[in-house]
């Protein structure tokens, strides 16, 4: 394991080379969590309401944008926005990019949706090759000048938590190396583990598939502990449905699954 994940988020940031990364590592630690809440709803009403009761015990909301069926701008992203600022919380769009380059940065700038303005983060597969970073970071970039004071950061797809999942071997090896070739703008991965880091390296890992109580959902999803995950190297605990699927209480598993996730990073780097 990498000695970066000895250390604390706070140490971390210090010396990090992109500022989404800094800004994410000293915001788990002035919150005291690395919970991330997956809030994949579908109507604007039930995410505004999650985020905005959840919003206290977390890091950062996931979303999937696309799903929202009543979504406008106005009327969904900026109350988000909004929320986000009220409760100090970072946006990650799960948009999976995964096509060319000019395709992807038109993806990300434009459309319904305009993810680069309003999300802190967002994701993509590495079955394009480097162009797609490129395109993304295109797009990133000129917002960024458009808007000084702001960043934007991008995470690849080196493992995911569903069962079969191609994402393995050589796949997660070439994602990797993208990631290294970009690490400008890739300051992270989706992942299960850690991945192979030179001394000056320090990749985040964002981990989905995190469950206190629920092994699967019978559709593919694999549940794994969260000091498992965490005392393995994970820096972010994905959670979705943990926290408000089967009629559970969001604010009483908001601070279930902050306080295992951050008691774990206690533990590690205490060890």
């Amino acid at each position: 394991m990498s000695s970066n994940v000895q250390l604390s988020y706070e140490a971390r940031a210090k010396k990090h080379s992109s500022a989404t990364a800094a800004r994410l590592l000293n915001l788990m630690a002035a919150k005291k969590t690395n919970l991330c809440a997956s809030l994949d709803v579908t109507t604007t009403a039930e995410l505004l309401a999650l985020a905005d009761k959840l919003g206290p015990y977390i890091v950062m909301v996931k979303t999937h944008i696309d799903i929202i069926s009543d979504f406008t701008y106005a009327g969904t992203i900026e109350p988000l926005v909004a929320l986000a600022h009220k409760h100090n919380f970072m946006l990650f769009e799960d948009r999976k990019f995964a096509d060319i380059g000019s395709t992807v940065k038109n993806q990300y700038a434009s459309g319904v949706y305009r993810i680069v303005q309003w999300a802190d983060i967002t994701n993509a597969h590495g079955v394009p090759g480097d162009g797609i970073v490129k395109g993304l970071e295109a797009a990133a970039t000129e917002y960024v000048a458009e808007h000084p004071g702001t960043d934007r950061g991008l995470i690849m797809l080196a493992e995911l938590s569903s069962k079969g999942s191609l994402a393995t071997g050589e796949y997660t090896q070439k994602t990797v190396e993208i990631a290294k070739n970009n690490k400008q703008f890739v300051f992270g991965f989706i992942a299960q583990n850690r991945m192979d880091e030179a001394a000056d390296e320090d990749f985040l890992v964002l981990t989905p598939g995190v469950g206190l109580d629920d092994k699967g959902d019978g559709l593919g999803q694999q549940y794994r502990p969260v000091d498992t995950v965490v005392k393995g190297g994970s820096d972010v605990i994905i959670v979705g449905r943990g926290l408000f699927g089967k009629g559970r209480d969001p604010v009483a598993e908001g601070k279930r699954y902050r306080d295992a996730g951050w008691n774990a990073y206690l533990e590690r780097i205490q060890n």
